[in-house]
């Protein structure tokens, strides 16, 4: 998916942010390849991309650690690992396997792709339906071919964070409330005592968990529909938690128990399918009263 920063103040159209859901890599895909801040770039999940270069072209990647093979018309191959500027000639074939660490990389090219925005962003938000078509097989990716404003391309890179493997478990910052007071103090007690396994059934929209002991609500009430965030931990009747990512609904109607910190959304993106979560509250919930 073609993702950028996000697409910000279309909320009163129904439609989110969205963008690279781990900012610090996608930033410094473009630092490699010396792209200005925010232009376009390529988020790859779980690897498993491969693409013809016809043109000579300088590439870079970042975030899930991913390998990355180039064979020439010759037929020579070359290793390459992320966080360095690969050049590329015509009749390269550039193979990015699947991930030792992480879930999402991203890839970019010197002067950018040619993709145009819609509504002021290039980002793609796969619940809302917007933005640029998902590259498929077959897609003939356009460069940009952009001279003003690039910089000399990073040779220093390093990794902003130690990403997870699957079968690790990674912990969490979090907020609690707004909704915190709809659960039992055993529940909040679950929330934080327990792991919570990341399975399959996610996406960019958000992390579904499984826990071994579902968390406890006071009543079975329902909550009327109010505004979602990023990093928001939302509880269905289940009780087995969602935490939502960057192309989360604007609204639920779930309570939600509390908030990933914002610090912690770039591991978040990066969390593998089976990898497990331990939530760390970073204060308690408190009540906030309206004066005048």
């Amino acid at each position: 998916l073609f993702q950028d920063l996000g697409r910000f103040g279309q909320t009163g159209q129904g439609v989110s942010a969205s963008g690279a859901l781990d900012r610090g890599a996608f930033k410094a895909a473009g630092r490699i390849v010396g792209n200005p801040v925010n232009m376009p770039a390529l988020e790859l999940t779980l690897g498993g991309f491969s693409f013809e270069s016809n043109v000579r072209a300088v590439i870079g990647l970042a975030g899930a650690d991913c390998p990355v093979t180039v064979r020439d018309a010759a037929g020579r191959a070359r290793d390459f690992s992320i966080l360095q500027p690969i050049a590329l000639e015509p009749g390269d074939v550039v193979t990015i396997g699947r991930p030792k660490t992480g879930m999402r990389a991203y890839l970019a090219v010197r002067g950018g792709f040619d993709v145009a925005p819609i509504l002021g962003s290039a980002a793609t938000d796969t619940l809302a339906v917007v933005g640029p078509e998902p590259v498929t097989a077959g897609t003939v990716l356009a460069l940009g071919g952009r001279k003003d404003g690039l910089a000399s391309v990073a040779t220093d890179e390093i990794p902003a964070l130690g990403l997870p493997s699957a079968g690790d478990v990674v912990t969490l910052d979090v907020v609690l409330g707004p909704r915190t007071d709809w659960f039992t103090q055993k529940g909040i007690e679950t929330l934080t005592g327990q792991l919570w396994q990341v399975t399959p059934q996610s996406s960019r929209v958000g992390i579904r968990l499984a826990g071994e002991v579902p968390l406890e609500r006071k009543d079975s009430a329902e909550l009327p529909s109010e505004g979602t965030a990023t990093g928001a931990i939302q509880v269905p009747h289940s009780g087995q938690p969602v935490l939502f990512l960057a192309d989360h609904p604007l609204t639920g109607g779930y309570p939600v128990i509390g908030a990933v910190a914002e610090y912690h959304l770039d591991l978040a993106g990066q969390i593998p399918i089976n990898a497990k979560i331990r939530f760390r509250p970073i204060g308690s919930f408190a009540d906030i009263a309206a004066t005048r």
